[in-house]
Order: C-alpha cells, then structure tokens, then sequence
C-alpha cells in the first residue's frame, strides 16, 4: 500500500495567507518611489498587470523595460533596482507592523486546525524570508514563525514562479515527496510552479485573480472559509463542504493518490 497520505500543508504568502497584494506591496511601492524623486505611481490596473512577474526586483526591472521607455536608466542598474526594492521592504515591514494586512479569511483557523491534526507546515513564496516572517509574528504571535518546519522564501532558489524551484525546495527541505504534500496557492503562475513540481494545490483567488486559468486545481474557492462565513466554490467539488478545513484537504489530497483518505479514517495507520 502507498505510503503517499498527507503529511505536510506548503503556503504561498502574497495573496494567500494576507491579501496584501493591492494594499500593502503596492502602497509601499509607491512610497519607495515618491521617496526616491520618481514619479511613478502604480494604480491597481497597472499593477494587477505587473503581478504576472514574480520577485520584487524582477518586478522593478519589468517595470522600467517595458512600461517606462521614457526613462533613462543609471548606469548601474541593478544597483539602482536594489535600492529601491530596499526602500519598499522597509515601507511595507512598517506597514506590517502597525498591524494594516490581517491574514485571510479562515487561514489562521486551517494552520491552527493542520497543526492539532499533525500535519507539518511550509512557506514556498517569492517575497523576502523578512516579510513572510514578520507578517507571521505580526498575525500569529511571536512563536507564529515556529508554526512552520520550513520557510522557503526570496532569493534562495534561481528561478521564480512559474518555475518550480521554489516548491522543490520547500520538498527538499521538508525532506518529502510531493505525493505527501499538500499547495495552497492563490495564482496562476503558482499553481504551474506547484504543478510541475507535481504537487495537488488548492485555489483560494483574491481580486487581482479571480479571472485567473485555474485549470488543473483541485478546488478553486474564493476563501478558506470560516464557520458562518462559507467559501464559494468556483471550481472542483468540495464534497458538500463550507469551508476548506484538514478532512476536505484529506480527502481532495486522497482522490490524487489513492486509498489512503479510506484507510486514515478507518482509523488505521496508512502502511
């Protein structure tokens, strides 16, 4: 019998656990730029467009190349894209901790639910190892970091989303194959990264998703749901579920590979 039952859940951050996309990375952008002397605002159409480029500073270059064809670069490029995806980290910790990007919907309650199950937690995510750790001990308490076995974030891999190094790594770290894992991403591009790293993933959208290819999810829902506030299911079957919790995870993660969803709740341990 297959030893492939869930073990460990593997989160985005942006977009997943906070919706922090529009109202947090592009406020600070903007800061970064006003103090810098540029006069480039990004609004939420633009930047919904840039959100397709993964990686703050790839995002930065992106920009410039391609919709900024007026400006003219410094010599030292990278340098000056450096600078000001520093100057944004700093805006956007600072929103962090005055407390201004709450987690989604029914996150806290599914890490809190995955942890009393015992089921080990990862972070795969493109933004830096500091936004991923102070957003979680800013929404979950100073041990909020210490909920998860791995954090996989920023520069540690070469390629970004939609490649799938990111999740790769988290794998290697976790030192588990991706038949005993579980994604919770909230785009395109990180279900592709998932996928080709052959992971099942869950799809909670956000607005600047929403109208996204979700093809190949297991489940799209709009949220993960809380008692009294259901999810709608855009896509996939929740077996008669309202909110995504560690039986529906179970279950969606035991139609991808086999039978061990029947022998777990029989009460045996899977062999």
């Amino acid at each position: 019998m297959s030893n492939d039952y869930l073990k460990a859940l593997i989160f985005d951050v942006d977009g997943t656990l906070a919706d922090n996309e529009r109202d947090g990375h592009r406020v600070a952008f903007n800061a970064a730029f006003r103090e810098a002397g540029l006069d480039w605002e990004w609004d939420i159409p633009t930047y919904d467009r840039l959100l397709g480029v993964f990686g703050g500073k790839e995002r930065l270059r992106h920009y410039i190349e391609s919709f900024r064809p007026d400006f003219e670069p410094p010599a030292d490029l990278d340098g000056f894209v450096r600078d000001l995806h520093q100057r944004k980290t700093r805006h956007y910790l600072q929103l962090l901790e005055a407390g201004a990007i709450p987690l989604r919907p029914g996150v806290e309650r599914l890490l809190r639910e995955a942890r009393a199950a015992g089921l080990r937690l990862a972070v795969a995510s493109t933004t830096t190892l500091e936004n991923v750790t102070v957003l979680l001990g800013q929404a979950l308490g100073e041990d909020g970091v210490a909920w998860f076995d791995v954090i996989a974030a920023g520069d540690v891999v070469a390629n970004k989303k939609p490649a799938p190094d990111i999740y790769l790594k988290a794998l290697e770290q976790l030192g588990l194959e991706a038949s005993e894992c579980l994604v919770i991403e909230d785009t395109e591009a990180g279900l592709a990264s998932a996928t080709t790293a052959g992971l099942t993933t869950v799809i909670t959208v956000n607005g600047a998703t929403r109208n996204q290819d979700f093809s190949g999810a297991a489940l799209v829902v709009d949220q993960l749901g809380e008692p009294g506030r259901p999810f709608e299911v855009l896509a996939g079957d929740a077996h008669g579920g309202t909110l995504v919790d560690v039986a529906l995870l179970r279950r969606i993660h035991a139609e991808k590979h086999g039978t061990a969803y029947i022998v777990f709740f029989q009460g045996k341990a899977p062999v």
